[in-house]
């Protein structure tokens, strides 16, 4: 079996230790274990409850608590339409492995996490990209969706909030997603792992699980509940989709860490805090970022809706790799190219991972770039 090499992935292995000022980063400024503890105002209960924890393999599916807590950020689900994964990476790969076959269709938005394309890719399927463009905001065209599908479509993969670029579907749009893929009997699988982190006050967006019967949503603890190091996700669906997918994970995973398991209940029991945290954080970032961009001639943008990360485009004469190669070089800056998804002349920004890394690594930004320019002049 042969898989392209994972641009995203592979550019952040490579370059993100030698950050000072990481500006490409995702996840909403991470937690530290003890900020989770004094969070949940029962911290010397919970450490005594994690030191008499025994160093099983726990409850395989995950614990009916952290299911039940799972389903509760759904608008109908129970635990038994929950299966949780290692990840949110790994439950993406567990639904394309449980619903591709070789000779599928499959149809997928791009730019997005390349696992959508790639993996299906992989497993023999055809995949056909519904492109997302700046002058539609990067949303998906539902009519050239709706053309694309007329020769027959077995799954379709969607990303929303979108990374990299922070557009919103809403539930209207969702819905004739869900109309398209109904007339082909298509499943639908969307990465939702940005749910929740909406730029604008008072609005909020359905799950696909909850729209559509052959829906199955994927999420995780990383980005909205900024606890990556935990490598908790989840999927949610059908029930009969979860337990076929839970038959096939007997092969890529036997079961989640109970310490990890019962961190994640922490942080689901106290998730109004930490969304409370994060929507503050992520909001004054993006007005920051906002700021910046109108403020250098040379940047523009289409302003995202919701998540950590913006697609910017610039006008300057210099391939988007090498345009983060110098600056990293040159001022400890780090950005993630839009080579990495096939495009140039964008550059991935992630503005949440602190406010004051985010004005550091502008500042710098603007500063590379009139010195590169004054040495061209």
């Amino acid at each position: 079996m042969e898989i392209k090499p994972f641009g995203v992935e592979q550019w952040m292995n490579r370059w993100e230790t030698l950050a000072v000022n990481n500006i490409a980063e995702t996840c909403v400024d991470s937690l530290f274990l003890y900020e989770l503890l004094e969070l949940s105002e029962r911290k010397e209960e919970i450490l005594v409850d994690l030191l008499g924890t025994r160093m099983t393999y726990g409850d395989i599916k995950g614990s009916e608590g952290l299911r039940r807590l799972i389903a509760g950020l759904y608008e109908e689900r129970n635990p038994e339409t929950v299966l949780v994964m290692n990840g949110g990476s790994a439950a993406n790969f567990l639904t394309l492995f449980t619903l591709v076959n070789p000779g599928d269709r499959v149809i997928s938005v791009w730019p997005t996490y390349q696992q959508l394309t790639s993996i299906p890719e992989a497993f023999g399927a055809s995949v056909d990209i519904l492109e997302l463009r700046p002058e539609n905001s990067w949303l998906p065209d539902t009519d050239e969706l709706e053309k694309m599908s007329e020769s027959g479509v077995d799954l379709i993969c969607l990303n929303n909030p979108n990374n990299p670029t922070g557009s919103l579907m809403d539930r209207e749009m969702l819905e004739k997603i869900a109309g398209i893929a109904r007339q082909h009997g298509a499943w639908v699988l969307c990465d939702e792992a940005y749910r929740g982190l909406v730029h604008e006050p008072g609005v909020s967006v359905p799950s696909m699980a909850d729209i559509y019967e052959k829906g199955v949503s994927t999420g995780s603890m990383s980005k909205v509940f900024s606890l990556a190091g935990l490598r908790s996700g989840w999927m949610a669906g059908p029930q009969e989709f979860i337990e076929e997918a839970f038959a096939r994970r007997d092969y890529t995973t036997i079961s989640c860490g109970p310490l990890v398991d019962a961190l994640a209940v922490v942080a689901l029991e106290n998730r109004e805090k930490i969304m409370k945290r994060n929507l503050e954080i992520i909001r004054e970032s993006v007005a920051l970022l906002g700021e910046w961009v109108d403020s250098e001639p040379a940047f523009h943008w289409v302003r995202p809706r919701a998540g950590t990360t913006a697609f910017v485009g610039y006008d300057l004469d210099i391939p988007s790799d090498e345009f983060c190669i110098d600056l990293l070089g040159s001022t400890g800056t780090f950005l993630l190219p839009g080579s990495c998804f096939g495009i140039e002349k964008r550059l991935r920004f992630g503005y949440a991972y602190g406010t004051e890394a985010l004005k550091r690594g502008l500042e710098s930004v603007s500063g590379w770039v009139r010195q590169d320019q004054g040495r061209k002049r």
